[in-house]
């Protein structure tokens, strides 16, 4: 049984989900703050978590930012405001998915659904175990990024998404392109994810977007990694 966690500070709506997303056959688990969201996902290590942005004590977004430090789990946010920006800076602080209030109750249970099933599906992995360019080394087995030298701690997903993009040097992906082989899924929803953690990936690695030493961006098209040399064996 998958469990979810849903925050928001509407009672009735956390009464309205917990009841259609029991029915569906999930564990269902509430919180009507940010703070006690946040202790709640520790507590519980839910699947999914479904959080409501203008929250008391602490705001979705900030509780987004905290728990994407922790966990890659699909994160779907909620909101009574219906604009680009706000979407925008929703998936930039890592939200998976958005919906504005007010909002089908099936719509939410079938993106709940979608967004299970993306995370239960393992990614392509890269077939060369260790790939080098221009100091940027990437060490597939041990799951390890070094930039000049120096180790990058990247998250699960921005990894994946490196591997990937490393394994096919010099060959521009679209963004949707990229969700499918890196997530795992055929995405039908908004592929700004993408975007966001190669913006993230960027920060990490040094890298800057107008002059970048790997990951160019292609405009109208995705990305690409500059062309890599292919290690032939482990050192």
């Amino acid at each position: 049984m998958k469990r979810l966690l849903v925050i928001d500070d509407e009672a009735n709506l956390r009464h309205t989900l917990g009841y259609a997303l029991r029915q569906e056959g999930y564990e269902v688990l509430t919180a009507d703050d940010g703070e006690s969201g946040i202790a709640a996902f520790r507590a519980s290590k839910p699947d999914l978590v479904i959080l409501d942005v203008m929250l008391p004590r602490v705001d979705g977004l900030e509780v987004c930012r905290r728990l994407r430090k922790e966990t890659d789990v699909p994160i779907i946010m909620l909101t009574a405001r219906d604009s680009e920006l706000d979407k925008i800076v929703g998936l930039e602080v890592g939200a998976d998915d958005y919906l504005a209030k007010p909002f089908s109750v099936r719509e939410l249970v079938a993106r709940v659904r979608a967004a299970l099933r993306r995370a239960a599906r393992a990614p392509e992995p890269p077939a060369a175990e260790a790939l080098e360019l221009n100091g940027l080394r990437v060490d597939v087995p041990r799951r390890r990024v070094t930039a000049d030298g120096v180790e990058v701690p990247l998250k699960p997903k921005e990894f994946d998404l490196l591997a990937f993009l490393v394994e096919h040097p010099g060959r521009v992906f679209a963004r949707e392109q990229i969700l499918a082989k890196v997530w795992g899924f055929d995405y039908a929803g908004d592929s700004r994810t993408v975007d966001t953690h190669v913006k993230t990936l960027r920060e990490k690695l040094g890298d800057r977007a107008e002059r970048p030493r790997w990951i160019e961006t292609v405009r109208g098209v995705g990305y690409r990694l500059r062309e890599a040399v292919r290690e032939t064996a482990m050192s």
